[in-house]
This record gives structure tokens, C-alpha cells and sequence, in this order.
């Protein structure tokens, strides 16, 4: 399956740096969002970031120049149907989803795949719900997605090979490295690394440490680049439950039930970074514990 046309359903954090890598390792890249103004910021950012890769000697100004060349952006759904691989990448709801593929679909040549960047939802439930699920695929990029080498490949139950390896193919054009995961909840990545920052959120809910002491003890008694808090303020605390929601509601364990104060943060609109408040609050010149 030769791909050279992408579409991209979605402007927002992870839509926009899925058509960054896209448009930079030479495909063309059709930017899709209900809304005008958040195409306009979506292009914005994704000048900004080839900007500071040439300043960084990562790319060309030439090679920055071709990338934005390549990238066009459209409010109308339908634009999307001359693609040859249409990504969606709308927030972590399945409803929304589902919509968005449904509205899609009668716009699409046969040949087009489909795939969703999900974090969590079932595969094989998405592509139960479209017209061709055998060419239907989880492509789950991690975010900041310019910035990280690995890409989740998830195959439902009937995606077929001939779409597998058109997609293994596509992620070793874009540089980075693919792994391949089972459909069940949350994947590899996050099947890992949301129960940590969940019980890490637990940790503080208990008394046991402050946001700050959790935070520190984990950069420098396990050396992760990042504390789990500060970590889930940069995914977004609302995606966080989103993906906690799955894990419990899939798998029907207890041992991934919601952390009750990470439900409340998200109740009171706090979901991290991208609206200034979480467990730091980051409207000040440097980021304040809220607890």
C-alpha cells in the first residue's frame, strides 16, 4: 500500500505534532479540526517547534521550510477523502470517536486506512463500528510526538496484515521505532505508566507526601526525568481518569480504581498544564504545588 497522503482528524496536542513528524518526513499532511482558531494555533505550534529544531541543528531551514509546505489545513470533513491514511486524534472519548469515523467513512476511497492515535479504547470495537475493519489499526504516537521515538501498533481482531505492515512501514519513514501491542485496555505504555501515576496521586490523597516530596523522590530515587505529578499535568489529568476509566471498567480490577482525588481535580476543571492548573499551578513564573 503505497501512502503518501495523510489526514489527520483533530489540532489539538497530539494532532498537531502527528502532522509535525508527518509533514517533515515528506508526506502530505491534510490538518483537520471543527475549529478555525484551533487550526490557526495547531500551525503556530508546529512553526514554533521547527524553529527551535533548526536552532537546535536538528533539521534544515530548508527542511523546515519543505515541512510547512507540505502541510494544509481544513475545517470540512470530507477534504479528508482524497487521503490515503486518515489518523484521528480527537480527545479520548469513544463516542466522539465513533462520530467522527462515521462521518468520515462515506467520503473515503476503499483503499483508504484508517487508525486511531487512542491511548486506551478498544481497537477492535472502533473498527467494529466502520466499514472496513480489516484496514483498521491503533497508531498510538506518545507525547511530545516531534520529541519520542515510539509508536504503538495495535491491531484488532481483524485488521489484516497487509495494513500492519503498511503502518510498520509508515513509522520507519517517520523515524521512529514501532512496537507491537495486543488490543486490551490501555495497551503496553499506558497499562504501565497510568497505575504508577494513579498511585501516585494516591500517595499524596493518603497523606503519605506532599506534591513536591513525591515528585523529587521519584527524580531522584528512581531517576525518572519527571515526577509521576508533574507528569500527569503535562498528559492532562482528564485524560489520565479517561485512561484509569478504561483500565478499571475493562479489566474489572480494583487495583486500577480511579484515585478519588484525581476525579475531584478533574471535577473542578483542574486538568493540568494546558489549562494552567493541576497538581502545580503554572500561571505564576514558576509552577506552585496546589497541595
Amino acid at each position: 500500500m503505497n501512502i503518501s497522503k495523510v489526514g489527520i482528524v483533530g489540532a489539538g496536542q497530539m494532532g498537531n505534532g502527528i502532522a509535525h513528524v508527518f509533514a517533515l518526513a515528506g508526506f502530505e499532511v491534510m490538518l483537520n479540526d471543527i475549529s478555525e482558531d484551533a487550526l490557526a494555533a495547531a500551525v503556530d505550534k508546529i512553526k514554533g517547534n521547527l524553529t527551535r529544531q533548526v536552532s537546535r541543528g536538528k533539521i534544515s531551514d530548508e527542511g523546515m521550510r519543505a515541512g510547512l509546505a507540505n502541510i494544509r489545513t481544513t475545517a470540512s470533513l470530507p477534504d479528508l477523502g482524497a487521503c490515503d491514511l486518515v489518523i484521528e486524534a480527537a480527545t479520548e472519548r469513544e463516542t466522539i470517536k465513533q462520530a467522527i469515523f462515521e462521518d468520515l467513512i462515506p467520503h473515503l476511497s476503499p483503499e483508504t486506512i484508517l487508525a486511531s492515535n487512542t491511548s486506551s479504547i478498544s481497537i477492535t470495537r472502533l473498527a467494529s463500528r466502520t466499514d472496513r475493519p480489516e484496514k483498521f489499526m491503533g497508531v498510538h504516537f506518545m507525547n511530545p510526538v516531534p520529541v519520542m521515538e515510539l509508536v504503538e501498533l495495535i491491531r484488532g481482531i481483524a485488521t489484516d496484515e497487509a495494513t500492519f505492515a503498511a503502518l510498520h512501514e509508515v513509522v520507519k519513514q517517520l523515524g521512529k521505532t514501532a512496537t507491537s501491542a495486543e488490543d486490551f485496555p490501555a495497551f503496553i505504555v499506558n497499562r504501565i505508566l497510568m497505575p504508577m501515576i494513579n498511585e501516585a496521586i494516591y500517595t499524596l490523597y493518603e497523606g503519605i507526601g506532599s506534591v513536591k516530596g513525591i515528585d523529587t523522590s521519584m527524580k531522584l530515587g528512581a531517576h525518572h526525568p519527571m515526577g509521576p505529578l508533574e507528569l500527569a499535568d503535562f498528559i492532562g489529568l482528564d485524560t489520565c481518569l479517561a485512561i484509569m476509566n478504561v483500565l478499571h471498567e475493562g479489566l474489572a480490577d480494583t487495583k486500577y480504581r480511579p484515585c478519588p482525588l484525581l476525579t475531584k481535580y478533574v471535577e473542578a476543571g483542574w486538568f493540568g498544564r494546558k489549562v494552567g492548573r493541576g497538581f502545580y499551578d503554572y500561571r505564576g513564573e514558576t509552577p506552585v504545588p496546589t497541595r
